[in-house]
């Protein structure tokens, strides 16, 4: 609508009418959007929290119908057991293995029971109550379980013969997988309780005696002997060709240190056949403390000075090892040696010798270390520690050895012992 003022101008009340609707509409278009968005925001927010509720209930659902399926199996099976005529429908009855194992307690000698755990009785009885509790398991309504003390001696069994699982199974009146079970329990146990309980490093009283013992063997200031010995294994399905030593079969090796009553001090098991000493070496924990000591593997206040020369207490090792403040070897190039030189590398190797026969006790009592055995490598690593462990106890408790040799066998170690010893 066009109006005309008193000053004769126009104005256009139409298109502005028109102007001010719009405005009020663009405001209620946005608090309209406001109120949709608003909405649609605590839509997601409750459709979120009844999936969560739906998840929840499915899952409780679940769990209590599971609890109902088992509630309901265990009364059925308990039922079949008490409506069945004293057949156990589960259990495969081996009764030769109880006859046999109550014949062992009762009837085997002190040399028999020696010469098939590599122990006596009363070292078996010793170590059977370092361990006792952690062995025993509990007794529920199905079956007993088997006692602490004849699960060690299944293991123990399998230690010290080169038994396979099936003849120990028929020995013991245990199934086939219990012996491998058994096996695997009691080795982790035994390494977990009594490892470090009897493997260590001579301290405080200890490397007091163990220099002198050696001082007696023609060796001064010696703490103990190193070397590195091979445990044959099946070849790994992975990179077997690592573990295939320069003797020609697979293995794992073996660095101990031994003290002069052959026992082991420390020991440093898994890596492959292949690998060099002095690899393996640098590599354990021993060399790393030895380093971050300082190149003192022993206290430094135990050093003595021999012509102005300090002489720390150290180990000593054969040619294969790397000359350290802590670890003392031979003489190289043998022709051109002095005699004070010769007599060095002497009295080096024949102290270094009870390590050698420490070797030989060990694979000499558990005769699981010297045939293949078909199980994982991670297993037989903890199994020849718990042997260093089994055979430092039977050193302390002043176990009788027993060659399981015949005299030519016997014979032909002292040659091979002369033969090292000579070349050294």
């Amino acid at each position: 609508m066009i109006e005309q003022n008193g000053g004769g101008h126009y104005s256009i009340q139409m298109y502005e009418d028109f102007d001010d609707e719009k405005k009020k509409r663009g405001k209620s278009y946005k608090r309209r959007m406001k109120i949709v968005k608003l909405l649609e925001l605590v839509m997601n927010t409750l459709e979120a929290k009844l999936a969560e509720s739906r998840k929840q209930y499915e899952t409780a659902r679940l769990r209590a119908w599971r609890r109902h399926r088992m509630r309901k199996t265990t009364a059925l099976f308990t039922r079949l057991v008490q409506l069945d005529s004293g057949k156990r429908l589960w259990i495969l009855r081996r009764p030769q293995g109880a006859v046999f194992w109550s014949h062992v307690l009762e009837n085997f000698s002190e040399d028999q029971w020696r010469q098939h755990f590599r122990m006596s009785r009363t070292t078996f009885e010793y170590l059977l109550q370092l361990v006792e509790r952690s062995l025993r398991r509990k007794t529920t309504n199905w079956r007993k379980p088997i006692e602490p003390r004849r699960r060690l001696a299944i293991v123990l069994w399998w230690y010290a013969t080169p038994g396979e699982y099936r003849t120990i199974s028929c020995l013991f009146g245990v199934g086939l997988s219990t012996v491998c079970t058994l096996v695997h329990e009691v080795t982790a146990t035994l390494k977990r309780k009594l490892l470090k309980r009897f493997i260590s490093l001579p301290r405080e009283e200890a490397l007091q005696k163990t220099p002198h013992g050696f001082a007696e063997r023609g060796y001064p200031m010696c703490a103990g002997a190193i070397d590195g010995s091979h445990v044959p294994i099946i070849a790994p399905q992975e990179d077997a060709a690592s573990y295939y030593n320069r003797k020609g079969w697979h293995s794992i090796g073996l660095q101990a240190v031994a003290d002069h009553n052959f026992c082991f001090t420390d020991v440093y098991v898994g890596w492959p056949g292949r690998t060099h000493d002095a690899r393996v070496l640098s590599n354990s924990p021993i060399f790393k403390m030895a380093e971050e000591q300082g190149g003192y593997l022993f206290p430094r206040e135990n050093s003595i000075a021999v012509n102005a020369v300090e002489v720390p207490v150290h180990l000593i090792g054969d040619a294969a090892y790397p000359l350290k403040n802590w670890l003392m070897k031979g003489f190289t190039n043998h022709q051109a040696l002095t005699p004070q030189q010769q007599l060095y590398n002497y009295r080096l190797s024949s102290a270094r010798m009870v390590v050698e026969n420490a070797f030989g006790r060990l694979k000499g009592r558990w005769r699981c270390l010297l045939k293949r055995n078909d199980v994982d490598t991670a297993l037989m690593s903890d199994v020849v520690a718990v042997c260093c462990v089994l055979h430092n106890i039977c050193e302390l408790n002043k176990e009788m050895f027993l060659l399981t040799g015949t005299l030519t066998d016997v014979l032909q170690g002292l040659l091979k012992m002369c033969f090292r010893e000579w070349r050294a």
